[in-house]
């Protein structure tokens, strides 16, 4: 990563090094304020305008991808290095718990991509939507508690709200 930058001309500060080692090791996928409020923790001089100057700089370099995660944050950006394998994001769109799948049906997809469109792909990025184990179970347990709260109010109440 320091080669990468330095390849690029672009000095490695200290504050630079902090942003890049919270979002190379944190193990999570941070947005900027996370990694603004992180940071300062470990340099209190750090400010938001050089932390979004800094991830946008990154960004351009290419050395950090800026993902959407199905939108779970509304608007809201997160981070991480761009050095890791190819994988796809696994959101839950609950809980948004995000998860990495890495492995060799991406690698096959992006092949058939490439042979049936043509197409030589730069970049490719694979998300995934859906209800983690955990929220399937509490998702179950609302529709059951429903079902049982429907069956057990009065009948007027139920011809009511058929009309």
């Amino acid at each position: 990563m320091k080669h990468s930058l330095r390849a690029r001309g672009v000095r490695l500060t200290r504050q630079r090094q902090i942003l890049l080692d919270l979002i190379d090791k944190s193990g999570k996928h941070l947005d900027a304020e996370s990694l603004y409020q992180m940071a300062q923790a470990l340099d209190p001089k750090l400010n938001r305008v050089t932390v979004y100057r800094t991830l946008k700089m990154l960004k351009a370099g290419g050395l950090v991808d800026e993902l959407d995660l199905m939108h779970y944050g509304g608007d809201q950006h997160y981070y991480e290095t761009r050095l890791k394998q190819e994988h796809a994001h696994v959101v839950c769109l609950r809980c948004g718990k995000v998860e990495e799948f890495f492995g060799e049906p991406l690698s096959r997809l992006r092949r058939q991509v490439e042979s049936h469109f043509g197409f030589q792909i730069l970049v490719a990025r694979t998300e995934v939507g859906g209800y983690c184990s955990h929220c399937q179970a509490l998702r179950a347990k609302e529709v059951r508690d429903a079902a049982t709260q429907a069956d057990s109010e009065p009948p007027r109440k139920k011809a009511e709200r058929k009309s």
